[in-house]
């Protein structure tokens, strides 16, 4: 019964060479209506869309990632002088998120080590002062420049500690 529905809705590619009608059998007593016939489509098939891509693994924590002991004793002795400072004060959410954007770029191109983020204190949650640094985190692990960033530490206090923040960007290849 299938393929004689399905047989209907074909239109032969040569007609002087169509095949006998194929002998249709009553469909038993059914309260459905047969489904309309498909509908043909002109042109080329369009080829099967790609797979979705797979979930890219999430980023890990900026704050976690390992440096040596060196580099942390340096850092927290406020013994490393920053390659590059940035300061974030004064700007809106989307003018400091393309100000960092822009500010690593030239760090990267500088080949710098150590860059100097000055941010501001970080406020209690829901307070709009503190927004920056509330968002800078999440801004670098999944921006342009995460896959270049070695850690993020908070500043010593000479260069502006709880204020401030160092980010190690990992050496250029």
């Amino acid at each position: 019964m299938l393929w004689a529905r399905l047989a209907q809705t074909i239109t032969p590619l040569e007609p002087q060479r169509r095949a006998a009608p194929v002998a249709q059998s009553k469909p038993a007593d059914t309260a459905e209506a047969p489904p309309p016939p498909p509908k043909r489509i002109k042109g080329r098939v369009p080829p099967p869309l790609p797979p979705p891509p797979c979930a890219a693994p999430a980023p890990r924590p900026l704050d976690r990632h390992g440096l040596d002991a060196g580099w942390d004793k340096r850092l927290a002795k406020g013994l490393v002088a920053p390659d590059f400072s940035l300061d974030l004060h004064g700007f809106t959410l989307d003018e400091a998120h393309a100000r960092l954007d822009h500010g690593l770029t030239l760090a990267r191109q500088q080949q710098a080590r150590l860059v100097l983020l000055i941010t501001g204190r970080p406020r209690p949650a829901g307070s709009a002062r503190g927004a920056i640094r509330a968002h800078v985190a999440d801004w670098l692990a999944q921006g342009a420049h995460g896959h270049a960033i070695a850690a993020l530490r908070v500043a010593h206090v000479r260069h502006g500690g709880a204020g401030a923040l160092y980010i190690v960007l990992k050496r250029q290849r």
